[in-house]
């Protein structure tokens, strides 16, 4: 297999970027990253131990790395390590932009490096006066905004444990996940805006501090209106001395949550130290953030790339964030803050990409791009489509950086390299440190085939535990049943032989599997969402006849209409270009798929009601109420 080369760096940019400064200093010279990686990992603890002096933390590191390194599940990382989250965030204190915020209605606001330090201090006071000490839990219901940013930063200072969630879930899905934690400061809003419409959401604010016992302080932002409100008058508290104080490496920063749809959402801790180190690596060696550098990626602070958007400040880089929708006024609001703002590295899920093109949009000749360097896309494999559309229609010059990784590690397992090639279809390769692979069912490691995407080695981000789970049970269960102490994501992926890179086919859990031959969803969506008749898809197997057949479902461009003369086309074009056995047995038309709040396809959601089983969990769906339209339908009742 050899998917076509679209980018390559510069001389210039191998020779002067982070990685190679970092590689030098332990002895490598640029660009082979083959050997680079595969030291990385054969000595991770020197590996890791370079990461910190290169990435200057603050904190005392103390001269143990490792600490039971044969166990993935209890390997410590750092376990003498002292530092502090929020001071590594707040390393700057002048007064160049630290964070630019934008809504959707036009409204902008800057924060300077020095007073975003003042106003944390501020925050993090009125959070002490409240009683709040170290691994007290705090829980936001909150946009993406400025004000969050402060509260998480504040929270983080002083030892506090920070969850957040984004006011577009219900109050069931908010519940659901903060009532696990038992916060005892909730900081709500009164509402969002999306498409230029306000979402007031004051009741669920108060259904929030109302039904969760263990709440004693709430702690209001006025989003939607200009009337005073708790932050303003935190901002008036008087300045005070304010030392930051150290935690060990693995105190819990974040509580996070899975997407799924059956139970509860998992609660997965994540530790300061573990999310610094790794994201300054991430952002350093591999995105090439510097101080100077803005960064911009489009999320919510409910999803994990709002997380590592913000470490970027670790990195002294400037972040950018965008509250609202990515489509409102126009398809072009995002893509023309890259001028606006002078934004050097820009990201967004993977189906923004994909809706951009189908929206006939051609940023290159609309918007002054000069100064972006690189995209970065996640949440979904991005389509080889997507790939030539950017090279096409954005910049040809721009490094387009597919990644993943996801809640479970608040990192990546695979992501830009700005020594290497850019491949369409394809990550480009593992990050540093983290040894990646994939196996067959057999647990042995495969290349240009299909398989399970693993990672065999510990890595400082893996998660400290699962909140109320003692004795690692549910942590042992949700990533080493598969393969006996290495973590298999879930993801059914393939190594490039010829060129390194990755490609990821879809979740393990959704794929397809008629006649006992496997099938990534993915492969069947890049085809699809190729056509211009077709906005959306999504594919599941259902249980017929002792077999799995493929049910495709397809949201059609309102231009055109459903037929059976569509469903020809279609199945051709997978015939084509997939293989006769990816063809659809169905085809069926709805108008809306269900996505997560991170916006991925709900396939497995989408699969239990088909077979008639009920959804345990539909608070994880941006869009639940579209699952009644997949119930009982007449045309998978019959061959």
């Amino acid at each position: 297999m050899s998917n076509k080369q679209v980018w390559k760096p510069s001389d210039e940019l191998i020779h002067t970027c982070n990685l190679s400064r970092f590689a030098k200093t332990i002895g490598f010279e640029p660009p082979n990253y083959t050997q680079l990686h595969e030291w990385s990992v054969k000595n991770k603890t020197d590996f890791w131990q370079n990461v910190w002096n290169f990435t200057e933390i603050l904190g005392d590191r103390g001269d143990l790395v490792l600490q039971h390194e044969d166990s993935f599940v209890k390997s410590t990382w750092f376990p003498n390590a002292r530092l502090n989250f929020a001071e590594n965030l707040l390393r700057r204190f002048d007064d160049d932009v630290a964070i630019v915020s934008v809504t959707e209605l036009g409204s902008r606001t800057e924060v300077t490096f020095s007073d975003l330090r003042k106003k944390v201090a501020q925050f993090a006071g009125a959070l002490s006066e409240r009683g709040v000490q170290s691994g007290d839990r705090v829980a936001a219901y909150l946009p993406n905004v400025v004000e969050t940013i402060i509260a998480m930063l504040g929270t983080a200072s002083i030892g506090a444990v920070w969850s957040s969630s984004s006011p577009d879930f219900g109050f069931q899905g908010a519940f659901d996940r903060f009532s696990q934690i038992a916060p005892k400061v909730l900081i709500v809003c009164d509402g969002y805006t999306y498409n230029g419409k306000e979402f007031n959401v004051s009741q669920n604010s108060n259904l929030l501090a109302q039904n969760i016992p263990s709440i004693e302080h709430v702690i209001t932002l006025n989003f939607l209106s200009n009337d005073e409100d708790d932050f303003d008058a935190i901002y008036r508290r008087p300045e005070s001395s304010w030392k930051f104080q150290r935690f060990p490496f693995n105190h819990p920063l974040y509580v996070m949550y899975s997407s799924g749809t059956t139970g509860r959402p998992k609660c997965i801790v994540h530790g300061a130290g573990g999310t610094l180190i790794q994201h300054m690596k991430e952002h350093q060696l591999h995105v090439n953030l510097a101080a100077g550098s803005k960064i911009f990626f489009y999320t919510t602070c409910g999803w994990m790339m709002w997380h590592w958007l913000v470490s970027a400040l670790a990195s002294k880089s400037t972040i950018v964030l965008f509250e609202g929708s990515a489509f409102w006024p126009h398809p072009n609001t995002l893509i023309q803050m890259i001028e606006t703002e002078n934004i050097n590295v820009f990201g967004a899920g993977a189906k923004y990409y994909s809706a951009l093109e189908k929206a006939r949009v051609k940023p290159k000749e609309e918007c002054d791009l000069a100064s972006l360097e690189s995209m970065q896309s996640t949440g979904s494999p991005l389509a080889p489509e997507s790939f030539d559309f950017v090279y096409r229609d954005v910049k040809n010059s721009v490094q387009m950086a597919s990644i993943s990784g996801g809640t479970d590690l608040i990192s990546c397992f695979a992501l830009g390299i700005p020594w290497l090639p850019v491949h369409r279809g394809e990550l480009q390769g593992p990050g540093l440190g983290m040894a990646v692979n994939v196996f067959d069912e057999n647990g042995d490691p495969i290349r240009s085939k299909k398989g399970e995407l693993v990672c065999t080695e510990t890595f400082p981000t893996k998660p400290i535990g699962f909140w109320n789970d003692p004795d690692d049970q549910k942590f042992r269960s949700a990533y080493f049943d598969k393969f006996p102490s290495v973590w298999a994501h879930g993801d059914f992926a393939e190594i490039n032989e010829a060129t390194g890179g990755l490609i990821i086919h879809g979740r393990s859990d959704a794929v397809l599997n008629p006649s006992g031959f496997r099938i990534g969803t993915a492969e069947i969506y890049r085809q699809v969402e190729a056509m211009t008749e077709i906005t959306e898809a999504l594919c599941i197997g259902q249980d017929w006849n002792n077999d799995v057949r493929v049910v495709l479902f397809v949201v059609v461009a309102p231009e055109f209409e459903f037929s059976t003369e569509l469903t020809s086309p279609i199945k051709q074009r997978i015939r084509k270009n997939a293989s006769p056995r990816h063809v659809p047995s169905k085809v069926i038309a709805v108008p809306e798929i269900p996505r997560t709040r991170s916006g991925k396809i709900a396939e497995l959601a989408v699969r239990e009601v088909v077979h008639g089983r009920e959804i345990d969990n539909t608070s994880a769906l941006a869009n639940p109420d579209c699952l009644a339209q997949f119930r009982d339908l007449p045309e998978l009742q019959i061959d």
